[in-house]
């Protein structure tokens, strides 16, 4: 059997780690409770704000209402698949399902090398493929009839910008007076 000192060395390894907030009992950790650890002790300080922000949404908006009370050990592609089929039928973007699915593989990737659990469930899923959408371009004459009601507006500018250099929205609302080589 177990020795004394080694009940010893393990409790205070037990109590060492509590005291550090880092204890996980895998057998009873939910999803939802790991996620939670999972973004104050690995994703807090370690990524922006924005990342950081953009990942507690996700968990706790998309995932944690649906696979949050499932023992994180249980946790299966059959799951994954259902979150995701689910958020797709609500009418949720692939593009917003991609995200929940990037989210939820780098949480259970940090799981599997923690030895949590033996396997990635979200790895053997793949995440939806946004559709591309066409582009259609006005022509020649919607671009004449596009200035002429733009003229004497106070983004007339913006819009002759846009319209004659092909930028996107994000590329023209960037621009700075640096930007500008007369």
């Amino acid at each position: 059997g177990t020795t004394r000192q080694e009940v010893a060395e393990e409790l205070s390894k037990a109590l060492s780690d509590r005291a550090s907030g880092f204890v996980f009992d895998a057998g009873t950790l939910t999803l939802g409770g790991y996620l939670d650890r999972w973004l104050s002790h690995s994703v807090r300080g370690s990524v922006r704000q924005r990342t950081f922000e953009r990942y507690e949404q996700i968990a706790r908006v998309h995932i944690k209402p649906t696979l949050g009370r499932i023992k994180l050990k249980a946790i299966t592609p059959t799951h994954v698949r259902g979150l995701y089929r689910e958020k797709l039928d609500n009418g949720l973007a692939p593009r917003t399902v991609q995200y929940i699915h990037t989210t939820l593989r780098k949480a259970l990737k940090e799981a599997v090398q923690d030895g949590l659990i033996p396997r990635n469930a979200a790895d053997a899923v793949k995440s939806p493929r946004p559709a591309k959408k066409e582009i259609n371009p006005l022509t020649p004459e919607q671009a004449r009839i596009f200035l002429e009601m733009a003229s004497g507006d106070r983004f007339e500018a913006l819009y002759v910008l846009a319209i004659h250099c092909g930028l996107r929205e994000g590329e023209l609302l960037g621009l700075k007076w640096d930007d500008l080589d007369l």
